[in-house]
């Protein structure tokens, strides 16, 4: 059984241009949440999809400043993870969880 704590880890795949080319490094990009740490993140990867986590990256996206009709807003700081999986192993993050 899984544990409950990897579905707060891990909020959603980023489908983003530069994510779709790094799948072909066997690499996939997760946001996840901003106290999450890279063992936590391995840890809910490798239970909730199956698979053998070789290295995982983070990065901090700082918010930005964004105008809407004139009204100005600011997004939030997002942290992403990128985690290199082990030769042979891949998750479609197409279908979801």
């Amino acid at each position: 059984m899984t544990d409950l704590r990897h579905y707060d880890v891990i909020v959603s795949p980023a489908i983003t241009e530069k994510s779709t080319m790094a799948s072909e490094q066997n690499q996939v990009v997760f946001n996840v949440a901003k106290k999450a740490s890279k063992p936590e993140i391995k840890a809910a990867v490798e239970a909730l999809f199956g698979v053998k986590v070789l290295a995982v990256n983070t990065l901090v996206r700082k918010g930005k400043v964004k105008r809407f009709r004139g009204t100005i807003g600011r997004q939030g700081d997002v942290k992403k993870a990128v985690v290199t999986l082990v030769d042979g192993h891949s998750i479609d993050v197409a279908t979801g969880l």
